[in-house]
Order: C-alpha cells, then sequence, then structure tokens
C-alpha cells in the first residue's frame, strides 16, 4: 500500500509547485533496493533511477538528479548517500537503514562466490577479457544514465557550462575532484537562480 506523500526538496522543504507523489511502504521501499543492489551490474545509480524514477515514480527526474549530485561531493560511496538520503527523506532513520540493508545485503552471497573465484582465476586471459569488456559496459551505462537525466531536466545554458567545465576538469584534466567542486559550486548555484523556474512539469 502506498499513500500520498508531499513532494519535497532533498532539504526538507515543501515543493508546492510539484504534484504530491506516491510514498511507499516500507517493505516496497526494501524490496525496491534490494532490486537495485542485485542487478546494479555497473554502477547502482543508473538502476536506482531507473527504480526510483522511471519504475516507481517515487522521485521525480529532479529530485532524484538532486539527492544525487549531493551524494557525489559528501564523503563515501555516492550510490549508498543517495540511499541513505531517499530513505530518510520516506522513512527517516528506519528508511535510510533499510536502504542500506537492501542495497548491500542483496549482492553480499553473491560477491563473496565472486570474489572467491576472482581469486582463482583472475589472472586467466578470458576473465581479464571478460572484466575489460564489463568495465567499458559499466562506463557506457554511466555515461548514459548521465545524458538522460540531462536530456529530461533540459538545464539552462549556465548550467550546462558548469556541467561541461566539471567534465573537462576531472575527465580530461585530471584535476583533483575537490578542487574542481569547490571551484565550481558557487557557479553552479548562482547559475541555478539565475535559471528560469519550471511549474509542475519539472
Amino acid at each position: 500500500m502506498t499513500a500520498p506523500l508531499p513532494d519535497r526538496h532533498p532539504e526538507g522543504h515543501d515543493r508546492p509547485d510539484r504534484p504530491p507523489r506516491p510514498a511507499p511502504g516500507r517493505l516496497a521501499f526494501f524490496l525496491a533496493y534490494l532490486q537495485i543492489g542485485l542487478s546494479g551490474f555497473g554502477g547502482a545509480n543508473a538502476w536506482a533511477r531507473r527504480v526510483l524514477v522511471e519504475e516507481r515514480g517515487w522521485l521525480s527526474e529532479q529530485e532524484y538528479a538532486e539527492y544525487l549530485g549531493l551524494a557525489q561531493i559528501l564523503p563515501g560511496p555516492n550510490a549508498l548517500n543517495c540511499a541513505v538520503m531517499v530513505g530518510d527523506r520516506f522513512h527517516g532513520a528506519a528508511g535510510a537503514a533499510l536502504a542500506l540493508l537492501g542495497i548491500l545485503g542483496g549482492p553480499l552471497v553473491p560477491l563473496l562466490g565472486i570474489a572467491g573465484l576472482y581469486a582463482r582465476y583472475g589472472s586467466e586471459p578470458l576473465v581479464v577479457g571478460a572484466l575489460d569488456g564489463l568495465a567499458a559496459a559499466a562506463a557506457g551505462m554511466t555515461i548514459g544514465t548521465a545524458l538522460k537525466i540531462a536530456t529530461r531536466l533540459r538545464p539552462s545554458l549556465a548550467l550546462a557550462a558548469v556541467g561541461a567545465c566539471a567534465f573537462a576538469a576531472v575527465g580530461l584534466l585530471r584535476l583533483p575532484l575537490l578542487a574542481v567542486v569547490l571551484a565550481l559550486a558557487p557557479l553552479g548555484i548562482l547559475a541555478a537562480w539565475a535559471a528560469p523556474q519550471r511549474g509542475p512539469g519539472r
């Protein structure tokens, strides 16, 4: 069973310009993150977006992008940071714990088995080639998810420019991530404030 939940900003402020979205029950929420953990090949963020935004409709594209953006500038794995914030949004500390249990507990058993196999056969040429292919697929999924979010959110020219600068600084110039965040965050905030506000379809 789900019940309407007022749309809220990650910081907890109401968003009156957006329609209410369904609030998942605790069991449904746990099972969703269990699904994310078990199917998150190539990175959990792409699968989390698919489950939370596209399949369940619990978050809008904008909300998920905001949580993910905040998770990426905090210490620790961004998928876990994002899970904690989304869980806290819906069910407080219990929701954060359920999200972590689902996303970590689900893959634990197969991970232990795969780790044992890798320790034994990881140097085999066939395994090395397979892992290279998986790494390329994972990179493609990450890029595809970023492009899908950017396309649907349609950022302003100024915001797109900040994003392009971040990509160039980190991806091409290999500059330290913390320095890039500290330099570009104020510009991103100014660009967001200057961007025209969208209505309920945002």
